[in-house]
């Protein structure tokens, strides 16, 4: 057993792929070393900004030997009548370089054959690994790769040096166009030259000498520690997204985190605005207050231990202060006039071709707001309506601010802050951010009743009127995010419990690209036909997402019911269901009632004649069913789908006797529709919450 060290040395790899490589590295090695059947104890995959290795640790010095069974021509092709070997057994044992005499038998099903068991001699371990590391690199997902000077070899960045060593000694090897070795560098600055590695296990501990952390997460962690402890200096809480600390980490050898500061007064400007110039341009950690509000203070990671600290924290602060003046600038300029004034150039710009205006957009949602907000009204919400058209007319406005063309992703907080300057209300103000929750899966959604109407109004306005000019989704394309709006639109409904129709909605959604010149939208039919078509095909991706089995979803979707709320307390009552002792069979007596009504060739009737159910069985079933209907009709009127198919589970022994005891298909027509329609209001009885029949229990 003994430890190999891999690494390629190269100029400062991409900061946001450089985790991503790191770990697609160490899988592909693994899983080769596996196919291999080459044992280990440990593998360690190492990244850094100009390198990426790998740390094997007791490995198997070759490949165990194993044995191959050869098998030739049958016996009877083998041998002649004379029991001596024919051409066919000669030619396969040459082949296999041994005597025609050291051939054996094989039987098989098939017959019997002869054969050989040949011993495969393992492979040595450093022969191998080679092949596996340059396979590893050429497998890595690398957008786009890259040749440096005249060298034929590509990669991701132009590679400097390469190492592979079992313990002491080189593995003599060329690895992209580079002679293997011991010698690695360090710290650009700090430890710039060759470094000879004297022993595989010394790596981490050699670089750490050299300023490097080649361990990422050391790394990341030692970041996460600093920052966190600069922070509690000024009794602030740091913000650290996982994006920007994985790109940071990336982004340097040995870290040091200094903390900076900038002029309260840009305070004034959206804090959202600052921090994403701070984060986006700067990669800065911004810091605020316990309750979130923005400090005059930022954290940065430089990748020197400088002596002079102070100089380095005058030249950051230096840099951002003109990115933040900036933001200033717009967020000042944009309140030279109300809100309201910017939608008028909303009616020049082009929400799309085929669809008219933002302005346009924004009038329709208005409206599909208002009508949201009428009937959560009627359902006992506190929402003020004309408040809910005012918001909706306002819901573009911003886009037509200076601080939005620059910063894009503040498109409704901008609205928020510029309202609130405006005395707009409060419950406009808040909703005009609110609209674009949720903004990706699992993201919150808008909390106040008027952002709940936009931002539905917002999704089915896009919804219906992608789909009514033929852009729907295909394949993997989805340039609208229109599987996304529709997922948020559900979630909304569920999560909200608004007992709202999607018919309603989407039928609504239609009206409203309809004008005095007539509608914009030319198929109407087709367009309502394919936008419920989309979103009833949205609830596998959502319900799957949070565990649920896609037949307890298949046996919602077979009744097709049209509200989410609705929808999702069936799911629930189905996954419950499932868990009962009696629901595998119910679900297999569903399958056969469905299938027996199915292959009837008259109308099954609907009521049943009791004086013809002439067996105790039946008689048995069709008394269950009576006190069931009984019982599960108030459940119904309650929406308690989970009682419901509680109450149906005692019809589990009545309808095993039943089929055990009655034949349905009778001679005598009379008790064959008789007994047929006792099954319809069986199965009817199932269909009120969902179709069991779909369940694989």
């Amino acid at each position: 057993m003994s430890t190999i060290l891999f690494e390629l040395g190269c100029e400062e790899l991409p900061p946001k792929s450089l985790k991503p490589l790191r770990d697609a590295l160490q899988a592909s090695v693994t899983e080769q070393l596996t196919a291999a059947d080459i044992t280990f104890d440990s593998i360690k995959a190492f990244a850094a900004p100009r390198r990426l290795a790998i740390q094997i640790q007791g490995i198997s010095d070759k490949q165990p030997d194993r044995t191959e069974q050869k098998r030739g021509p049958a016996i009877k092709a083998a041998f002649d009548a004379e029991g001596n070997p024919t051409r066919a057994a000669m030619g396969f044992a040459k082949g296999l370089g041994i005597e025609a005499s050291e051939l054996t038998t094989i039987n098989t099903d098939k017959g019997d054959y002869v054969g050989f068991e040949q011993t495969i001699r393992g492979q040595a371990t450093t022969e191998l690994l080679p092949a596996i590391f340059q396979t590893a690199l050429d497998n890595l997902p690398i957008a786009k790769r890259m040749r440096s000077g005249a060298s034929r070899n590509e990669f991701v960045r132009p590679v400097q040096w390469a190492v592979l060593m079992q313990d002491d000694t080189v593995i003599d090897a060329t690895i992209q166009g580079h002679q293997t070795g011991t010698q690695t560098r360090g710290h650009r600055f700090h430890s710039p030259d060759y470094h000879n590695i004297a022993h595989a296990n010394d790596y981490e501990q050699l670089l750490d000498g050299l300023k490097v952390v080649a361990d990422f997460d050391k790394r990341q962690m030692l970041i996460k520690n600093q920052v966190k402890a600069l922070a509690d200096e000024v009794n602030s809480d740091a913000i650290v997204p996982q994006d920007l600390l994985d790109e940071v980490t990336a982004l340097v050898d040995f870290p040091i985190a200094l903390r900076a500061s900038f002029e309260a007064r840009f305070l004034q400007v959206p804090q959202e605005a600052l921090i994403s110039t701070m984060q986006a341009d700067q990669k800065y950690f911004c810091l605020t207050d316990k309750t979130g509000k923005l400090q005059p203070y930022f954290i940065f990671i430089t990748n020197i231990e400088s002596k002079d600290p102070n100089q380095i924290i005058e030249g950051n602060e230096k840099v951002v202060r003109p990115r933040l003046a900036d933001a200033e600038f717009f967020f000042l300029q944009d309140q030279k006039q109300p809100l309201f004034a910017l939608t008028e150039s909303l009616k020049n710009r082009v929400f799309q071709d085929k669809l008219g205006t933002i302005w346009e957009k924004s009038e329709r949602i208005a409206k599909l707001a208002a009508f949201i907000a009428t009937l959560m009204q009627q359902q006992g919400h506190d929402i003020n309506v004309d408040e809910t058209v005012r918001a909706g007319i306002l819901s573009k406005a911003d886009l037509a601010s200076s601080l939005v063309g620059e910063y894009p992703e503040l498109q409704g907080i901008a609205g928020t802050y510029y309202a609130r300057l405006n005395d707009e209300p409060e419950a406009v103000a808040a909703s005009l951010e609110e609209q674009y929750l949720p903004k990706f899966s699992g993201d919150v959604l808008p909390q106040t009743p008027i952002g709940i109407c936009l931002a539905l109004a917002d999704r089915l306005d896009t919804l219906v009127g992608i789909f009514a000019i033929d852009q729907a989704p295909t394949g993997s394309k989805d340039p609208f995010s229109l599987r996304r709006s529709a997922i948020g639109i559900l979630r909304i409904l569920i999560e909200k419990q608004l007992p709202i129709n999607l018919v309603a909605l989407v039928e609504q959604a239609i009206k409203g690209y309809s004008d005095a010149e007539g509608s914009k939208i030319a198929k109407m039919g087709d367009t309502f036909t394919q936008v419920m078509a989309f979103l009833n095909s949205r609830y596998r991706a959502m319900y799957t997402e949070q565990g649920v089995s896609v037949d307890t979803i298949q046996a919602v979707q077979a009744i097709n019911p049209h509200m989410p709320l609705d929808f999702d307390q069936r799911i629930r009552a189905v996954q419950a269901f499932s868990e009962l002792s009696q629901a595998s069979m119910l679900a297999d007596s569903n399958k056969r009632v469905a299938n027996i009504l199915a292959k009837s060739e008259v109308s099954v009737a609907d009521t049943v004649d009791e004086a013809l159910l002439s067996e105790s069985a039946e008689q048995n079933l069709y008394a269950n069913v009576k006190q069931a209907q009984t019982v599960v009709q108030p459940l119904l009127e309650q929406a308690d789908y989970t009682q419901v198919l509680q109450t149906l589970a005692s019809l589990d022994e009545p309808l095993t006797q039943f089929f055990d005891q009655v034949m349905v298909n009778s001679e005598d027509a009379a008790l064959k529709n008789n007994r047929l329609a006792l099954l319809k209001q069986v199965r009817a009885l199932f269909l009120t919450v969902a179709d069991i029949s779909e369940l694989q229990l």
